[in-house]
């Protein structure tokens, strides 16, 4: 029997690729039209919204309340923090340079890990590490966004917190799944952001079309759908090949950019985005003994980090055989 050519994980994974980089031009046109705060406010919300609608469907459970802390942290950084700092960025950046800065999220990632989560730091994750930071500072040095500038610095903070985000789902993913973490980070990110409903209100009021159908799909399909159908890839397929395709939302956004707002990178810009993408890809080789650790550990030939982990202990009162989805990358809801 012929195999498939094109299977519904590789689609999930390339509308995933192809929805979070068209979230970087459309930030622009939003911001141009409601302002930060009110774009940032929308998108929460919308996204909130459509996770907590789907939620009695996929059996989204409620959390416990002890991970309330953890679940407020996810939503203060990497829902609220992250839009924030990202659209008040691309105020100033090009949407094309935003993305290729925020492609060096990974490298922030591990290195918090590394320092609040004990992880082990290969020789690769230092080496990757300094190589994505220098590909950043060229990005953000280029004479194509006018030199060094305060609001590439913003797009930049808003990589650090999306770092935080990753490191602080890691021990909640050990009890939920990837779609539970990012409906409970983006309630909570939605109640930090409450503040921002005022100033919304009166910028939708007098918001053009556009940007109004800009925040709508921002929160429906990067944010929301973005999110299920990564989590309905990263389930089904080696957590390195998932990661994998998340160096192609740079590029993608770049395309994208041209095509919606006319933004030409300068060569720079390339040269700094490439060395960033070069990094992270360091950051995520693994060694000889470290592949060979992984075959042993798991199933033959595929690293025991990219098998589905089953929960145990009081997660498994509340249903059997529940999986963690592992998630990865720069987010849900990343962009």
């Amino acid at each position: 029997m012929q195999p498939r050519l094109i299977s519904s994980r590789f689609l999930a994974l390339t509308g995933t690729v192809v929805l979070w980089a068209s979230a970087f031009p459309a930030i622009r046109v939003g911001v141009d039209g409601l302002g930060v705060q009110a774009l940032s406010f929308l998108r929460i919300v919308i996204a909130a919204v459509a996770l907590l609608l789907v939620a009695p469907f996929a059996k989204v459970r409620l959390p416990r309340s002890r991970d309330l802390p953890m679940v407020a942290l996810c939503g203060a950084t990497g829902i609220t923090a992250y839009q924030l700092l990202l659209n008040w960025g691309e105020v100033n950046v090009a949407a094309g340079t935003a993305s290729l800065l925020i492609a060096i999220v990974p490298a922030f990632s591990v290195l918090l890990g590394s320092l609040f989560l004990k992880e082990r730091v290969s020789r690769n994750i230092v080496l990757g590490s300094v190589v994505a930071i220098a590909g950043a500072a060229i990005v953000s040095l280029a004479k194509g966004t006018g030199g060094f500038t305060v609001s590439a610095l913003i797009v930049l903070a808003a990589a650090v917190v999306q770092g935080v985000y990753h490191v602080a789902t890691k021990p909640l993913l050990r009890h939920y799944t990837g779609l539970e973490v990012a409906t409970y980070a983006m309630v909570a990110g939605t109640v930090f952001a409450l503040p921002l409903a005022p100033a919304t209100w009166h910028a939708t009021l007098h918001a053009p079309a556009g940007a109004l159908a800009s925040a709508l799909y921002l929160g429906l399909l990067p944010s929301a759908l973005g999110f299920v159908i990564w989590a309905y890839a990263v389930a089904r397929l080696p957590l390195a090949a998932s990661t994998a395709a998340l160096y192609l939302v740079p590029p993608v956004a770049l395309v994208i950019s041209f095509v919606w707002l006319g933004e030409v990178p300068h060569f720079v810009e390339l040269v700094g985005g490439a060395v960033g993408v070069a990094g992270v890809i360091t950051i995520n080789r693994r060694t000889p003994v470290q592949r060979h650790r992984g075959e042993r550990a798991g199933a033959p030939g595929r690293p025991a980090v990219d098998q589905p982990v089953t929960t145990r202990g009081e997660n498994t009162r509340r249903g059997p055989h529940r999986i963690a989805e592992p998630v990865a990358g720069p987010g849900p809801i990343k962009e």
